[in-house]
């Protein structure tokens, strides 16, 4: 195989950023106002939806959007192809924003909801593969690009709660007659579609000039798939060279299910930032900062934040001898229990607010800092696993299977969010301190029983680090 010595990136790739980081200002955008939106009353431009419903709905509505990926993906392959799979998505996303927008009332909420969760379907598996696509095999830009672009996932995360929670908490508040706050949730929503729509006049009017035909036409076969510059490795033990046995196939394939186990459960903590922890946020935690009330939805930047900030540093640590000489079960069991010790940032908070008077006085607030501590711990951990997750299955899926086996690692999320959902909703009825200490040790247990086992895991991965 050669190696491509090109310097520089295809100006797709850019255009594939800007078309993702939109899509992304879209999706969070709409997310960090969601469970407030739901559960904030009708004078105050929400829904008065009951938080323990609410977070169930949270947790279905997530973790739907992250199981029709596999639905729009095989649609795409066989019959539509990417290109126009992605354009499917983001008009039908937009459109979905939009109708959260118009119907402020239970019918928009669960059209609008249906439609996001069609959209993604169709949009997120799509983009990622164009951008392998604009390499040939063996081009040393490949692992670069792929780095610029997920940044532009996170540059979207990062802005969009900014802008919605102004357009909410600011631009776009009201004052009723009887002195009470009315929020502009519905213009957060509409400017989530303007977003959207951005991203997809980009794409279509530009996509011709720097995609040309790259993912016009459904993969139907191994011929267009070459055309696509998909990647084909054999199945081989990097350690020895040599082919791999049906049987040590199967063990690598056990692995990824093994590791798709403990990611489940890591996720249903990590994703409670849109739930409980946006509820507990904007009810318990001081957010005045030099007499400025900082909007809730603003805290769902933190995370993206603080992965623009330390991504390169464990891009450093992970090629250092020590990163290397770490397997992959150290590092997500690691991950594992950096998640649960956030968490126990979150009892400190708890903790504070009963030393100083009743955990149900809404006046009664706990520093700030006890939830920046947990977001950066969960980032830390979101780095020990996340990435090193996708990469270990990429090398683990025999070639005939990788793309269902890697939609199959991203239904841990999927899964992950009907769990959390579930852990959310008992929030109101269990209390915020019992939750968060059962969440932070189970995942720590969790995290060293997977550290415990590696390697009993090593030895079936078969050369795979």
């Amino acid at each position: 195989m050669s190696t491509t010595v090109e310097k520089g990136h295809p100006k797709g790739l850019y255009l594939l950023f800007f078309t993702e980081m939109w899509e992304r200002f879209s999706y969070y955008g709409m997310r960090a106002i969601l469970i407030l939106y739901l559960t904030k009353k009708l004078f105050e431009g929400g829904l008065a939806m009951d938080p323990q419903e609410a977070t169930l709905l949270y947790g279905y509505f997530t973790g739907l959007v992250y199981f029709t990926p596999l639905i729009g993906g095989w649609l795409a392959d066989k019959y539509l192809g990417k290109r126009l799979s992605i354009t499917i998505g983001g008009i039908t996303m937009m459109l979905g924003q939009f109708t959260l927008f118009a119907l402020t009332n239970m019918t928009g909420l669960y059209l609008g909801l249906f439609l996001l969760i069609i959209g993604n379907g169709f949009f997120k598996p799509n983009i990622s593969t164009l951008v392998g696509g604009l390499y040939k095999d063996g081009d040393s830009r490949r692992d670069s690009a792929f780095s610029i672009f997920y940044m532009g996932i996170n540059l979207g995360a990062l802005i969009a709660p900014f802008v919605i929670g102004y357009f909410t908490d600011n631009l776009f508040m009201t004052e009723n007659a009887d002195g009470t706050i009315a929020y502009g949730y519905r213009y957060g929503f509409l400017a989530s579609g303007v977003g959207m729509l951005f991203g997809q006049i980009i794409f279509n009017t530009l996509g011709q000039k720097y995609l040309g035909d790259l993912g016009k036409k459904p993969i139907a076969s191994k011929k267009d798939a070459a055309t696509e510059n998909v990647e084909v490795v054999a199945s081989i033990n990097p350690e020895t060279g040599e082919m791999l046995s049906n049987d040590q196939e199967k063990q690598r394939i056990t692995v990824i299910f093994i590791l798709f186990a403990f990611a489940v459960f890591f996720w249903a903590g990590f994703e409670q930032a849109g739930s409980s922890l946006s509820l507990y946020t904007d009810k318990f935690i001081n957010r005045t900062v030099g007499g400025f009330e900082i909007p809730t939805s603003w805290f769902q930047s933190v995370n993206p934040i603080f992965i623009v900030t330390l991504a390169p540093l464990f891009a450093i640590f992970w090629n250092s001898k020590l990163g290397k000489r770490l397997s992959t079960p150290v590092k997500m069991g690691v991950g594992m229990v950096i998640l649960g010790l956030g968490f126990l940032f979150m009892l400190g908070a708890v903790g504070e607010r009963s030393a100083n008077g009743s955990i149900e006085d809404e006046t009664n607030k706990a520093a700030l800092m006890w939830l920046i501590m947990t977001y950066l711990l969960h980032t830390i951990g979101e780095l020990c696993l996340s990435p090193v997750g996708l990469s270990v299955v990429t090398k683990l899926a025999p070639p005939k299977l990788a793309s269902i086996l890697m939609a199959v690692w991203m239904l841990s999320s999927s899964v992950a969010n009907f769990i959390g959902g579930y852990l959310a909703s008992v929030v109101e009825t269990l209390g915020a301190g019992q939750i968060f200490t059962f969440i932070a040790i189970f995942v720590m247990i969790c995290g060293l029983l997977l550290i415990s086992l590696n390697k009993f895991i090593g030895k079936m991965m078969h050369g795979v680090k």
